[in-house]
């Protein structure tokens, strides 16, 4: 079974190194978390799940090794990316506990990594629709 071995990151990617001697990397846009972090912080992992896994406990993010398995790259022409773009001063961790989802799961989602269901979409725009309302009431 192929397990990581280690980590590194380059520009805005990071890659890993496999037992199998492969190099895997995905984009760090993918990974907000990441993305925001420092190169300390980045560094600051641990290899966890028998090598099936990371885990970086100041930044409270995991990654598995499947993620590594990903090939397509993110495509931001999406409707949630798009909704996102147009109102850019929105929280996407706030946004995410709004509608009870992981705020990774909702980065994969404006990045275009992961495709939300058209019931998940739907949670998104009632999360808007909600933040406007109460935005006209103050």
């Amino acid at each position: 079974m192929e397990t990581i071995k280690n980590l590194w990151f380059d520009g805005s990617r990071i890659y890993m190194r496999s037992s199998e001697g492969r190099v895997l990397s995905r984009p760090l846009k993918a990974y907000p978390e990441l993305e925001e972090a420092t190169m300390e912080q980045r560094n600051n992992y641990t290899i966890v799940a028998d090598g099936m896994a990371i885990r970086w406990e100041e930044l409270d993010a995991d990654m598995h090794i499947s993620s590594f398995y990903e090939t397509s790259e993110p495509n931001d022409q999406n409707e949630v990316a798009i909704m996102f773009k147009r109102c850019p001063w929105l929280n996407v961790s706030e946004v995410a506990r709004a509608i009870g989802i992981n705020k990774s799961l909702l980065a994969r989602y404006i990045y275009g990594i992961s495709k939300p269901s058209e019931q998940r979409v739907m949670q998104i725009r009632q999360a808007f629709h909600q933040f406007a309302q109460e935005l006209q009431m103050v």
